[in-house]
């Protein structure tokens, strides 16, 4: 009685603060859209005089042309690189120096791209080429301009983020920094420069190196998601295959950015303590002059229907790893909510159910965790759960307890506590991410592009609260299937033990001596 008295303190708490919170952003956001079709979501938020802004580019690697992958994740390098005007000694000088860098790149890459008749020399001196029309164009640069203009004008958390399915660049400024920021962004879509893409490529090839190459976990994941998809573009990493990172130029982002970076593909949120008005004119004055183009087609490849369980072991020097995924339809799927609730039921906390049952009361797990949107969600994707084992236990032990607590779910109807909760914390959880402004610009900027309207972020609350048992049950049922399931696995395997040092070389052999006559008593 006194828990389910608290849960009802709890949930009328919640409710009405939410209410409360709804009310008020209709009242103070409102969205504008460009003639050339860049959308802009603003709200007033007086309590400092500051800003946030998030723009959301409806681009991530799924776009990525074949033998290409990597590429978007590049212009979160470049993002920040200047413009012709900011970042230049002499645009017109280095604009000419640039054209070479790709003229030189092309030549050596066509010759280091031969299977069959390579010069090994002319390559050489191609390379020596490239490096230096490199070192010319990299005369003219000023190293941080953007970046140093954003800090000195009181911007801060100046960032960007590429993942599967976006891209996306965000900082926060003063409010009287306003229009400042509104010609360095329009500035960097309308006139941006790829200036010093190459080293930024090399950075990305260590990055891959450190977080892939020289990860157990990391190659884990990229071998189980190229295990578990085998159609759809989600089997590729975010950060690109080695040999494609080594081998794409500034020629082919170009190509890239002018199809995908266009205004109608992307969405501009501004949160703080701004005037719409002022923001809109501003949005007119700056950013309509970035030329329009139609919308790129969405996606055409579908995965195929999984009919068979997949497997990847990884042997390595490393803590054992339990990994595995099952199919689900995209976040436009009526059943999405389905999957948020079974999400937390299964994994929120120290309540739930994978960690009351794995490592609290069976000790077989140091953690355990389910989740949904792997590794996007705008595309079926994956709903997921990994495990470590705690010590003398094995990835089998996790791997029968996880499958234990799914069949339940399965087959018993989770408790009404279990449900209400999950709904009550649905709703607390976006109260909370709402509380600063740029978890405001983000969550707005993404329920527009999304959704194609931000109230779509409040009527997911709402979506959630009408999930039932018998939703649970069925989608369970349909989702959490063997058939439906990729495993991967990292068994510890001992390291490489040291080569044996080479044996001692042999003495050389003794000259050959003339045939002696046998003496008696010999054999």
């Amino acid at each position: 009685m006194r828990l389910r008295s608290l849960l009802l303190v709890v949930v009328l708490l919640v409710t009405s603060a939410f209410a409360q919170d709804l009310a008020s952003f209709e009242k103070r956001i409102s969205v504008h859209k460009l003639a050339n079709g860049m959308t802009f979501v603003v709200m007033r938020r007086p309590q400092a005089p500051v800003f946030s802004f998030f723009t959301y580019v409806n681009v991530g690697s799924v776009q990525e042309p074949a033998g290409e992958t990597g590429l978007a994740h590049m212009f979160e390098h470049m993002a920040f690189k200047g413009t012709t005007d900011i970042g230049t000694t002499n645009w017109p000088a280095e604009s000419i120096a640039l054209r070479k860098v790709e003229v030189a790149y092309a030549a050596y890459n066509a010759e280091r791209l031969k299977r069959v008749g390579q010069d090994k020399q002319k390559l050489a001196q191609l390379h020596d080429a490239w490096q230096q029309a490199m070192n010319d164009a990299e005369k003219y640069v000023v190293k941080n301009a953007f970046p140093e203009i954003v800090e000195e004008n009181g911007g801060a958390d100046l960032n960007a983020f590429t993942n599967d399915d976006q891209t996306a660049y965000f900082y926060s400024m003063p409010v009287n920094r306003l229009e400042l920021w509104a010609y360095l962004e329009s500035d960097r879509y309308a006139h941006p420069v790829f200036r010093e893409f190459y080293q930024e490529r090399n950075v990305v090839m260590e990055e891959r190196r450190m977080r892939t190459e020289s990860s157990p976990v990391g190659r884990l994941v990229e071998q189980f998601l190229a295990q578990a998809f085998i159609a759809h573009p989600y089997h590729h990493p975010t950060i690109g295959w080695a040999s494609d990172v080594e081998s794409f130029s500034a020629t082919d982002a170009r190509r890239f950015y002018d199809r995908y970076y266009i205004p109608a593909n992307m969405v501009v949120a501004v949160v703080g303590d701004v005037d719409p008005a002022y923001v809109d004119k501003l949005a007119d004055e700056y950013f309509a002059r970035i030329p329009g183009k139609p919308r790129p087609l969405p996606m055409a490849t579908v995965e195929p229907p999984q009919n068979a369980e997949r497997h990847v072991v990884l042997h390595d020097a490393s803590q054992p790893i339990y990994l595995e995924g099952y199919h689900r339809p995209s976040y436009l799927s009526p059943d999405d909510p389905v999957y948020d609730v079974m999400a937390d039921i299964l994994s929120r906390g120290r309540t739930s159910r994978l960690y009351r049952s794995l490592v609290r009361d069976k000790r077989i797990a140091l953690t355990v965790a389910g989740f949904t949107g792997f590794p996007g969600v705008k595309y079926p994707q994956l709903f997921a759960f990994y495990a470590l084992p705690n010590q003398g236990h094995t990835t089998d032990e996790l791997r029968r307890a996880i499958h234990e607590e799914l069949e339940k779910l399965k087959s018993q109807p989770v408790t009404d506590e279990e449900l209400q909760m999950t709904k009550t914390r649905a709703k607390a959880d976006l109260i909370r991410s709402l509380n600063s402004n740029s978890g405001m610009a983000q969550a707005l900027a993404t329920y527009q592009t999304l959704y194609g309207d931000w109230r779509e972020l409040f009527r997911s609350v709402d979506r959630i609260d009408k999930v039932t048992k018998q939703d649970i049950l069925r989608v369970a049922n349909e989702t959490f299937a063997a058939n439906n399931r990729t495993v991967g696995i990292i068994e510890t395997a001992p390291p490489p033990q040291a080569a044996p040092p080479p044996p001692a070389a042999a003495p050389p052999p003794a000259a050959p001596q003339a045939p002696q006559a046998p003496q008696k008593g010999g054999r």
